[in-house]
């Protein structure tokens, strides 16, 4: 089984602009000996680690990580989409057989329209024609903006992180619906269940309040253009590993038998990052 999105950081490394005292619970190291035992629990054997720093050294150093943990299929790292030499930088990036995709940190950024910079639809261009993923971390306000950049940019296989973070612990579903559905009519984008604990009430969430939201991209994505991540350890800001798994696959039952339930948490994140056999 497949975990399609998860992070580990060291603090020392002192590039994690977006850790604060609003989080303090996540201000200390996680790494893969934190992850195995609750992995090993939830019956997870692979993991897509993602970066959580904007910064190439970031890469580096989870790259690092997946060369001496056997459990890391790949690393989704970042990359400056917005540098001249692009090309270039993500082509020695690609030697490296860990590396799976690559993912700009759009939710961060003061401009909400910068994924349609000349020089970011070059490189989304450059991505297309190597055949490399790309993972969309977005506000609902981003997702206009992210439709307009993926229909300039045909072949584009891209994943839409944690559902694109709607306000979940308001209710709120529109208009994040009608975004989800455009964005779904493009048959090379998926959609990770991921981040939703986080985006609900911290400490009194309920699958009910989830519910809507999977529902709806279930209609829209289906089976196959779905798969499934913890958004460890950032969702023990709300939940444990165990539960956040435990979470999706109640969600889930409702509409799904096991062939499409193995596709959610394993073969579809497989064949989306393009995983090397184990």
């Amino acid at each position: 089984m497949l975990d399609c999105h998860q992070h580990f950081w060291k603090l020392s490394r002192n590039d994690y602009d977006w850790m604060g005292e609003h989080v303090a619970p996540l201000l200390r190291d996680f790494m893969p000996d934190d992850l195995r035992p609750l992995m090993a629990r939830s019956g997870i054997t692979r993991t897509i680690v993602v970066q959580a720093a904007a910064t190439e050294a970031e890469t580096e150093f989870l790259l690092g990580l997946a060369a001496e943990t056997d459990f890391i299929a790949g690393v989704v790292g970042w990359l400056d989409l917005d540098a001249d030499d692009f090309p270039d930088r993500m082509q020695r990036f690609r030697r490296n057989p860990f590396f799976v995709g690559v993912r700009p940190m759009l939710q961060d950024l003061r401009q909400d329209d910068w994924i349609l910079r000349p020089r970011v639809l070059r490189s989304l261009a450059c991505i297309a024609d190597a055949g490399m993923p790309l993972d969309i971390l977005t506000f609902p306000r981003h997702l206009p903006h992210v439709i307009r950049a993926l229909r300039a940019t045909p072949g584009l296989k891209a994943v839409v992180d944690h559902l694109s973070k709607p306000h979940i612990a308001g209710g709120v579903l529109d208009p994040w619906r009608d975004h989800i559905r455009e964005i779904a009519a493009m048959p090379d984008v998926s959609c990770k269940l991921s981040g939703m604990v986080t985006e609900a009430a911290p400490e009194a969430w309920r699958l009910e309040d989830l519910r809507p939201y999977v529902d709806h991209v279930v209609q829209c994505f289906g089976p196959r253009r779905l798969m499934f991540g913890s958004d460890w350890p950032v969702c023990t800001l709300a939940a444990s590993y165990g539960e956040v798994n435990n979470a999706v696959r109640a969600l889930l039952s409702a509409h799904f038998g096991p062939a499409d339930m193995h596709r959610i948490f394993a073969t579809n994140g497989e064949a989306f990052y393009a995983l090397r056999a184990t």
